[in-house]
C-alpha cells in the first residue's frame, strides 16, 4: 500500500509540476483528450469552490480514517485491496500537497480535459491524483463485491453441528 501511495503521490507532483511549466492550456492530443491547466479550489468536479479551508477539513479527516483502514487491512488485505487503498491514500495526499504545500492558494491543479468535443467539456479537467482515487474506488468496490461469503456473515457466526 505505502509503495502505490508514494508512487502515485510522486506521478501526481511531477505531472502537475510539468504541467504548469509548460503552461499546457489547450493543448489538443489525440480525439477528445486535451491538456488545459486549471485550479481548482473546491472539492471533486469543482463542486463548492471557495470553500477550500472546509475541503482540507474534510480531506484530513478522511486520511486519518484511510490510514486507519490501511493499517488493519495491511495485515490480511488482498492484493486488489492494498492496491486501491494506496490509489486512495497517494491520490488524497496528492490533492492535499497542492492545497497545503504548494503556492495556489488552496487550489489544486487539473490539467487533464478527457472529453472535449467542440468548445464543449463533456467530463470536469482532473488530475493524476483525481485518477488514482476514481480507480482506487472502483478497485475496492469489485474487490469486496467478489469476496466470498464467510462463515460469520452466511450463518450469524455460530455453528449448527451438535444440535444446537
Amino acid at each position: 500500500m505505502g509503495a502505490v501511495a508514494a508512487a502515485v503521490v510522486a506521478a501526481d507532483q511531477i505531472t502537475k509540476s510539468w504541467a504548469e511549466t509548460h503552461a499546457v492550456v489547450g493543448r489538443h492530443i489525440a480525439g477528445p483528450l486535451w491538456l488545459d491547466l486549471t485550479y481548482n479550489s473546491g472539492a471533486a468536479f469543482g463542486l463548492g469552490r471557495g470553500v477550500t479551508p472546509v475541503v482540507v477539513a474534510v480531506v484530513v479527516v478522511m486520511l486519518v480514517w484511510l490510514l486507519t483502514l490501511s493499517r488493519r487491512a495491511s495485515r490480511s488485505a488482498s492484493v486488489p485491496v492494498a492496491v486501491g487503498l494506496g490509489l486512495l491514500l497517494g491520490g488524497a495526499v496528492g490533492n492535499l500537497v497542492d492545497r497545503v504545500l504548494r503556492h495556489n492558494h488552496g487550489r489544486v491543479i487539473d490539467f487533464i480535459a478527457a472529453l472535449r468535443i467542440g468548445e464543449h467539456d463533456w467530463w470536469p479537467v482532473f488530475n493524476l491524483a483525481d485518477s488514482a482515487i476514481v480507480v482506487g474506488v472502483v478497485i475496492l468496490s469489485l474487490a469486496y463485491a467478489r469476496r466470498p461469503a464467510t462463515a460469520s456473515r452466511a450463518g450469524g457466526g455460530r455453528s449448527r453441528a451438535g444440535g444446537d
